[in-house]
């Protein structure tokens, strides 16, 4: 079993999964191998922003997802709903909760991982902890439950770097499972995606100003 990549881009087809909708944002459930934006290739045009703006009017990517990665996105509708969402990333006001299932027993049942990552450009697109030019990336994780050779366990992201949450879990020896950049062996065959989703996300409603949490069940 090899290693997916971008060459062989094969995203599921099928209708949107649309969470919730208004005149303002458009949250989805978004499936493991779909793009979240356009590759820079003809053949990875489609992903689901083109997927969206297609259906909804206006509609406009605030923060993505990696490929491999399912659960919850949310989008703007306008441009004023897309600034007032960005500064909430930006300014860390949202709250995130990812499941994953990781490969070996984590040790602790909860834990922080404060390190900071850079992008591993001999090996791009991989990250990789460096303490001296890495940018901060600190991520809080609790352990649902242990079986005979992994563990699955809640994350919380509280900063938003590129695969912050697949290298913070091999950080701490524990990749996840599926991953086609970060596992070896029995930690990558043993699952046929990688097993990390977006379970949950709370922001500020961009017109009404309420607290909106949306969740997507957990795929496996």
């Amino acid at each position: 079993m090899s290693a997916p990549t971008l060459k062989d881009y094969d995203p599921p087809m099928g209708p949107l999964d649309v969470i919730y909708v208004d005149d303002d944002i458009l949250v989805l459930n978004k499936p493991g191998g779909l793009l979240s934006v356009p590759g820079r290739t003809p053949e990875k045009h489609d992903c689901l922003a083109t997927r969206a703006e297609a259906e909804f009017t206006g509609a406009r990517i605030v923060h993505r997802l990696d490929m491999e990665t399912s659960g919850v996105i949310i989008m703007a509708r306008h441009m004023d709903a897309l600034r007032h969402l960005g500064r909430q990333f930006e300014d860390r006001k949202t709250d995130k909760i990812y499941e994953a299932r990781v490969y070996g027993h984590v040790a602790r049942d909860e834990g922080e991982i404060d390190l900071p990552l850079l992008i591993d450009w001999p090996n791009r697109p991989k990250h990789r902890v460096d303490f001296e030019n890495g940018r901060s990336a600190f991520t809080r994780y609790k352990v649902l439950e242990r079986d005979e050779k992994t563990t699955r366990v809640a994350l919380y992201p509280v900063t938003g770097r590129s695969h912050q949450l697949r290298v913070h879990m091999l950080s701490l020896g524990h990749a996840i499972l599926g991953d086609n950049l970060y596992a070896e062996g029995e930690a990558f065959t043993l699952a046929d995606r990688l097993l990390l989703h977006a379970r949950e996300l709370t922001v500020t409603h961009p017109e009404t100003l309420e607290s909106m949490t949306f969740t997507a069940p957990v795929p496996f």
